[in-house]
């Protein structure tokens, strides 16, 4: 399963989201966009957003730190 979280250092939500992986044993791609303006313009166009996190579990685009839906992406619910 493919996991890439789309962060930023100062994102509140985006420690969360990577707590969340770590608790649950989820390996991630992260990808702080504020270091790499391509990834940012990826982001852009894969989730319509410029605010992080958006987090893509297999092709799937899941935009904020919503628990229930990225567990029910990951099979853990």
């Amino acid at each position: 399963m493919a996991v890439i979280l789309y962060t930023t250092p100062t994102c509140t939500y985006c420690h969360a989201a990577k707590r969340f992986f770590e608790e649950h044993g989820v390996e991630y791609v992260e990808v702080d966009v504020s270091r790499d303006p391509q990834k940012a313009q990826e982001l852009i166009e894969k989730s319509g957003q410029t605010g992080v996190p958006v987090i893509e579990i297999d092709g799937e685009i899941i935009v904020g730190f919503d628990r229930k839906r990225i567990a029910r992406a990951l099979g853990l619910d």
